[in-house]
């Protein structure tokens, strides 16, 4: 029979005062000057509250703990808020909330004021609720101007800044591409590496050739020798991906061959009396967790080493 799948949340949400809820953690004056906050506080004061707080009932009391939405109920108490609807979780040991949060990206956040805007929002109202400059929802809004289709699609889920489009639409099309890509391979976003990879362009791939610039030989060769290197950095990292794939394949098909040989109590039992080092280091390597803790290794890595090893006892025995 299939097992009922425990549901983490009450259908209904509650209304609570928010005085009586009691939080995980303080919030600081400190965190209450920051710029997340403040964008909080004036979204909640603005349009009122989005997402309900999460809270989880405290066993032999009626008061209720809060895990997630420390900082909206901070601003709900500021603005002076005496109730607030809550989701009620089913266990407060499940999941860790803030650690699973996504964050918008710039491309993201684009189309939601474009969306905004278009649904008869103004750029005021946004402003005010976003605490941001209306001049920078106007950028916000235009940033895309002048992006190619392929460059939104490549960088929609990236971290970059909002400058680094401004840099892009200074180029054309196709170095607008090659410039998207081999920032995705390097996973670098960053304003400075953009302005070195628009520099290295030449004039025929920049939007009306550019500013008119003096090319001394040197800046010539110093041009050339970046693109060689960004050309290059990128077929190795191609290399590296492929090689990082087959190595994790070999990795699991270790993990599993080795817990199967340690389930034989024969072969465990002679591996501890006879050559313990060997034993330990198996019993190490199976409980490595590669995936979860983000284990990194080079081509000659120890655990490698050891499972070529095995392979070539495996075809001799």
């Amino acid at each position: 029979m299939s097992k009922k799948i425990k549901q983490g949340f009450h259908v209904d949400l509650i209304s609570l005062p928010v005085e009586d809820i009691l939080p995980a953690k303080n919030v600081s004056s400190q965190i209450k000057q920051g710029r997340k906050y403040c964008q909080i506080l004036s979204s909640v004061r603005e349009v009122g509250l989005i997402e309900p707080p999460v809270v989880s009932s405290i066993k032999g009391s009626d008061s209720y703990l809060l895990l997630d939405g420390h900082l909206r109920v901070a601003a709900l108490k500021e603005l002076g808020v005496e109730y607030v609807s809550c989701l009620v979780s089913t266990d407060d040991e499940g999941y860790t909330y803030n650690k699973y949060v996504n964050r918008l990206s710039a491309i993201q956040e684009h189309k939601m004021i474009v969306k905004a805007v278009e649904a008869g929002v103004s750029e005021e109202k946004l402003a005010s609720a976003l605490n941001l400059d209306i001049r920078t929802i106007r950028y916000k809004r235009q940033m895309l101007d002048g992006i190619c289709e392929e460059v939104v699609e490549l960088l929609k889920d990236k971290d970059v800044p909002m400058h680094v489009f401004m840099t892009l639409r200074k180029m054309k099309a196709p170095r607008q591409i090659t410039v998207a890509m081999l920032m995705n391979d390097q996973n670098r976003f960053s304003i400075p590496y953009a302005k070195a990879l628009l520099d290295a362009t030449s004039t025929e791939l920049l939007v009306n050739k550019g500013k008119p610039r003096k090319l001394t030989p040197a800046m010539l060769a110093r041009q050339a020798r970046l693109e060689e290197e960004n050309l290059a950095l990128s077929r190795e990292i191609d290399s590296l991906k492929e090689q990082h794939g087959a190595d994790m394949i070999d990795i699991t098909a270790m993990q599993a061959y080795l817990k199967r040989l340690l389930c034989n109590e024969s072969v465990a039992g002679y591996l501890r009396e006879f050559n313990e080092s060997v034993y330990e280091k198996f019993k190490e390597i199976i409980e490595l967790d590669f995936f979860r803790r983000g284990f990194k290794f080079k081509v000659q890595h120890p655990v490698l080493g050891y499972w070529r090893l095995l392979k070539k006892l495996h075809r001799v025995s």
